[in-house]
């Protein structure tokens, strides 16, 4: 690959990003037969939520693939997409209603994927890879909300698991297999990683995180190791400091819904049980004031509730000092909203305009939303390159933006 990346590349393929998961991809079954899993290709496992249009069993799917300046796409699996990935003389390449695209290279799996942790787990079952150097880490692959049909309507979590947990070998991660396969991770040029999870008891979960953190301390020798806590917002707030104390450097809480209706309706668990939608916005507010500005993030579920009110919800939380996000909303297999239509991806696009332009008015830099999002090489990523604004450790792979703007 050629790393050339320009300004229209950029936005070129920022655009058929959003196209692509709005549509999703086929890909072809002689390509999914002949991937090499096991010594390059990164497959995709399934630790939290089935993001593909349609669970797929029968064979390993790829996670991502690249172009040839490097620019990194999701693969949101799709049979009946107008997109399809084939294979031509031991060459992939990606198709639209048959016209050639470009040719693709499948993202090759990190080097710590064969490892094992000391009680013998696969460190690919403990620590996903979502960029070049995160890892995010799925402690739990299921929700209490399902037991009380609480479920969050756009959330397929429990219904991953029924799918995928035992095919894939996905458990519970105890502690020490966390701090194990960071170690692992974090010695191969991993810097910064994600512990999330569905919902469990409050103390129990604070309790767990603060397991997470000395483990990971211990075995890295990392008072601050690079990272966040993704939790559910507490009814008791005074919690949010052990997760500072603990040595995360940042943490996270979901808001998904903005709009105080939708948020009952779409949100219900989140409504009856952990204090509803006023005590996620004080809860994200008192993060602030423990972790800073800058090192507090939400996410929204974008494409359920009306646009206005989605950038409502995203301006009047960047404000706050919260780096508030949208994510492109995939009707998942296995949710209450299965088989329901997002927008469009023009629609998409202009959302992430908007928002990136918040984020910029608002003083939130590059490293700010890379210190506290659950991924890498995204949108907002592209966005922050686009404008010079790039990180220190990748300015080798984007030097022809900035020769560009020079």
């Amino acid at each position: 690959m050629q790393n050339a990346l320009t300004k229209d590349a950029v936005f070129r393929n920022i655009e058929l990003t959003e196209k692509l998961f709005n549509a999703g991809v086929a890909i072809d079954d002689k390509v999914l037969q002949e991937l090499d899993y096991k010594n390059q290709c990164l497959e995709q496992v399934h630790g939290c939520f089935n993001m593909n249009h349609n669970s797929h069993t029968a064979t390993k799917l790829p996670n991502s693939f690249r172009d040839e300046t490097g620019y990194s796409f999701g693969i949101t699996y799709d049979p009946k997409s107008h997109y399809s990935i084939l294979s031509k003389q031991g060459l992939y390449y990606l198709y639209d209603n048959g016209h050639t695209v470009f040719e693709i290279f499948f993202q090759q799996k990190p080097k710590y994927y064969d490892k094992l942790t000391s009680d013998g787990t696969p460190m690919s079952r403990i620590a996903q890879y979502v960029g070049r150097s995160k890892i995010t880490i799925t402690y739990s692959n299921e929700c209490s909300l399902g037991e009380k049909g609480l479920d969050c309507l756009f959330c397929n979590i429990n219904a991953t698991r029924n799918t995928y947990a035992e095919l894939e070998g996905l458990k519970w991660k105890t502690a020490r297999q966390i701090a194990e396969t960071t170690k692992a991770a974090y010695d191969e040029g991993y810097r910064r990683l994600t512990v999330t999870g569905g919902f469990i008891p409050e103390r129990r979960e604070v309790d767990y995180y603060i397991d997470v953190a000395e483990e990971i301390q211990k075995e890295t020798g990392l008072e601050d190791f690079g990272g966040t806590a993704c939790i559910g917002a507490p009814l008791d707030l005074g919690v949010i400091d052990r997760y500072k104390e603990a040595g995360y450097s940042s943490i996270a809480t979901n808001m998904e819904i903005w709009d105080s209706n939708m948020f009952k309706t779409i949100c219900p668990g989140k409504e009856e049980l952990c204090g509803g939608r006023q005590n996620w916005i004080n809860a994200l507010k008192h993060e602030v004031a423990v972790f800073g500005k800058g090192h507090v993030r939400s996410y929204f579920v974008a494409g359920i509730e009306p646009k206005a009110s989605l950038l409502e919800g995203i301006e009047y939380l960047i404000e706050a000092g919260v780096v508030a996000i949208p994510l492109q909303w995939n009707p998942n297999p296995g949710s209450a909203l299965e088989g329901h239509r997002a927008p469009t991806a023009e629609w998409y696009h202009d959302v992430y305009l908007k928002t990136y332009t918040l984020l910029r008015k608002h003083g939130f830099s590059h490293e700010n939303f890379y210190n506290t999002t659950n991924g890498e090489e995204t949108v907002f990523d592209y966005l922050y390159n686009v404008d010079c604004d790039i990180l220190p450790w990748e300015r080798d792979i984007y030097r022809s933006l900035e020769a560009k703007s020079a």
